[in-house]
């Protein structure tokens, strides 16, 4: 009997295949090796609130404030925000209203197509204690009006990091807005946006303090590189940083895709190299999953958790420096974190990566992008190893057998490592249809995003300087090196 077990034993190992682990090397320093390491910002992963949203977000939405608080426990810096989007280029400072906004709308889940705001929305952006950009009005081409709006954020608003003049211009003229009337193009919205730097820039007197760009349509058209290209000297002093925005859309498989998000990032590299060279930091200003308030399907998926922190993850490896996830319309919006009553996968994703990276210097990626699994290591500020993230983009969606991918990771030291696992039942799962999402154990409560349940920590056991690690078909692992 036990030869027979044993022949069926051979049998099985003979038609089963062997996964084959992806081996990767922990450098002991920072900047040593072949990789390559990126600088990171204290706060990488920061949020975009819709202009005329933001007061509601603030005031009537509970969890808002515990979600960027759980980030600042984790980085010790509160995440940065942004004010801004469509509504900004409808947004009109009115000094004589006592209201946050004033606006109407047929329905709640709306837009509003007009809208005036008073130096009470900017007081309310002034209390957060977090870096602060505002996006103000160039669309409708009233100059004096922004410059008003803009000396009130300057005294009202501490943690001013930047101001918007505008948001994706590229869209001005088929939206009718008056200062795109007869030709618009990159080149005349250039010498627009340059003259307007100035002349807000100087009636604040404050410089650095424009945000440029903002652009939507894919580079090099609209970009950065194309932007400064047109930049002299005294439009470069006002300009603190430059941002475009990023909506990669697809299909939940497509979307999580590693592969997918580094090929998709790599179509800023020319533009963050202009900014750099010009010693400014590249943001994604305005960025989310599917444009539009995001998929149905799509947008408040687990897979869309995967990709917010591959994203993140791949997005600061390529040296953008902060990622803004926008937020839109209170109770419409599929990509959403949170909301008033129920929170979001994506929020699971973006709090792992705000894991790897809190109190980080450098990140390197051990993987070069073109597979399905990722690799990162972030280092402190000593140089050392502080944690890796393995990431397993494969899909699952729920149905047949979840495949497992092993990964092996060289050059550790110690006996053993700690871990936290971020997974789901499927990429499909939703928190907001009671799908199980959790990230070490844990989960973030609905209606007011505080920490719930016992905290589970996995033990890997290190072996002659390496571990061997399995990480599930749409999952990621959190391994802490210190």
């Amino acid at each position: 009997m036990a030869s027979r077990l044993g022949l069926f034993g051979l049998f099985l190992a003979a038609i089963l295949p062997v996964i084959a682990a992806v081996t990767f090397t922990v450098p002991q320093q920072a900047h040593t090796g072949t990789y390559k390491y990126a600088p990171l910002d204290p706060a990488p992963v920061g949020i975009s609130f819709e202009f005329f949203a933001f007061p509601s977000y603030f005031t009537n939405v509970t969890a808002t404030n515990q979600c960027l608080s759980n980030w600042k426990d984790l980085t010790g810096v509160w995440p940065p925000i942004r004010i801004g989007g469509t509504t900004q280029d409808r947004a009109q400072y009115d000094s004589a209203t006592s209201a946050y906004v004033v606006y109407s709308v047929s329905n709640p889940a709306d837009a509003p197509a007009s809208l005036t705001f008073g130096s009470k929305f900017l007081t309310l952006a002034g209390s957060y204690a977090g870096s602060v950009v505002v996006g103000l009005n160039r669309g409708k081409n009233n100059i004096q009006n922004t410059i008003s709006a803009a000396k009130i954020a300057v005294s009202e608003v501490k943690n001013l990091l930047a101001i918007e003049l505008g948001n994706e211009p590229e869209y001005y003229s088929r939206n009718g807005q008056p200062i795109a009337a007869g030709s618009w193009s990159p080149a005349i919205d250039a010498a627009s946006q340059n003259n307007w730097d100035i002349s807000v820039g100087s009636a604040v007197n404050k410089k650095p303090i424009i945000q440029a760009g903002n652009s939507n349509d894919s580079p090099p058209t609209w970009g950065a590189a194309e932007l400064i290209a047109t930049e002299n000297a005294t439009v470069k002093q006002y300009v603190q940083t430059y941002a475009h925005h990023n909506y990669p859309g697809g299909s939940v498989t497509s979307l999580m895709s590693h592969k997918g998000i580094s090929s998709n990032l790599h179509v800023f590299d020319a533009d963050v190299a202009a900014a750099l060279k010009e010693g400014k930091p590249y943001v994604f200003g305005e960025t989310n999953s599917v444009s539009g308030g995001g998929a149905a399907g799509v947008s408040p998926t687990f897979g869309a958790g995967l990709w917010t922190m591959d994203y993140v993850l791949r997005a600061s490896y390529s040296n953008i420096s902060r990622t803004y996830f926008h937020h839109g319309t209170v109770g419409n919006c599929q990509y959403c974190f949170w909301g008033r009553y129920s929170m979001g996968a994506p929020y699971y994703g973006a709090y792992a990566a705000t894991a790897l990276l809190a109190k980080a210097s450098y990140l390197t990626a051990l993987d070069d992008g073109t597979t399905n699994y990722a690799a990162y290591v972030s280092f402190g500020s000593d140089g050392k190893p502080l944690r890796a993230l393995l990431y397993n983009s494969d899909y699952f969606g729920g149905s047949g057998t979840r495949t497992s991918q092993p990964f092996e990771l060289r050059g550790l030291t110690g006996s053993s490592l700690k871990a936290k696992r971020l997974t789901a039942g499927s990429a499909m799962a939703r928190v907001d249809q009671g799908g199980a999402v959790s990230f070490g154990g844990q989960t973030f409560t609905d209606g007011s995003c505080t920490v719930a349940g016992t905290e589970a920590v996995e033990s890997l056991t290190v072996s002659n300087g390496q571990i061997t690690a399995t990480v599930k078909a749409s999952e990621a692992l959190l391994v802490y090196l210190q």
